[in-house]
């Protein structure tokens, strides 16, 4: 039981007589059940944070015949490989046909971020018509990890690119490109 006491008075010596003060208590046992009932009543009733999810659309896992497929010019495609230690390969084009060369990037705003900007400008400036914009192809490795997968569609989001997949990476990649620059 919670209680508030405060002292009476006199029991000093000498000076004049008073009459005796009566100690004060007041009973605090119903205050505190009424804050634990509040607590628990704004715990019970305050929504959480909800979680934030981001749209996936997946393709069917019907073969398409090759007739079924999408066409995409070669000077459209980048192709982005995730390999280990938080680190990138890109390059334009096709793996027979690569279009400059195959380089290594970084995630943030100096690495594949500005790889992705200067190559939209360059695409958009090339077709002259922004529906027909950059088409980039996620290619995660088995070295590669999960955050580096979300980390790059968040890229995908930020720099509102439209036109994007994930798909399985070519051995050939792995032994030509990311195995060459031990990134895999």
């Amino acid at each position: 039981m919670a209680e508030l006491n405060t002292g009476g008075g006199g029991g000093g010596k000498g000076g004049k007589i008073r009459t005796k003060k009566m100690s004060t208590r007041v009973d605090l046992t119903a205050m505190v059940d009424l804050a634990f009932l509040l607590i628990t009543f704004f715990m019970l009733t305050t929504s959480l944070a909800k979680p934030k999810a981001m749209d996936l659309v997946m393709p069917d896992k019907n073969e398409d015949k090759p007739e079924d497929q999408l066409k995409v010019s070669e000077n459209r495609t980048l192709n982005i490989l995730l390999g280990k230690n938080n680190k990138v390969e890109w390059y334009m084009g096709r793996l027979d046909n690569i279009i400059g060369s195959a380089e290594v990037a970084g995630f943030g705003k100096n690495g594949i971020r500005k790889v992705i900007m200067d190559k939209q400008r360059s695409v958009t400036a090339l077709t002259g018509d922004p529906k027909k914009g950059l088409v980039v192809l996620i290619k995660p490795s088995d070295k590669s990890t999960y955050r580096n997968l979300v980390d790059i569609l968040d890229e995908m989001a930020v720099l509102n690119v439209t036109q994007y997949a994930i798909v399985d990476i070519h051995p050939l990649e792995v032994t030509n490109l990311l195995k060459r620059d031990n990134i895999y």
